[in-house]
């Protein structure tokens, strides 16, 4: 699998983002690898991202 980034300037703006959506939902993200995390818990942050990239989608699009 190749984990190389097609943007890789976009790597610290999606850490955050992702940082960010973990404080919504009470899970706590450490600097670098998090493999401690439940299955649920990385489910909980991974849509709360998509809950948040539909609503800024919504809002730019529906205007």
């Amino acid at each position: 699998m190749n984990n190389k980034s097609i943007v890789p300037e976009a790597r610290e703006g999606l850490n955050r983002f992702k940082m960010e959506a973990a404080n919504e939902v009470g899970v706590t993200l450490k600097q670098g690898y998090n493999g401690d995390l439940t299955s649920r818990q990385a489910g909980s942050i991974g849509g709360q991202m998509v809950k948040k990239m539909i609503k800024a989608y919504e809002e730019n699009n529906l205007k």
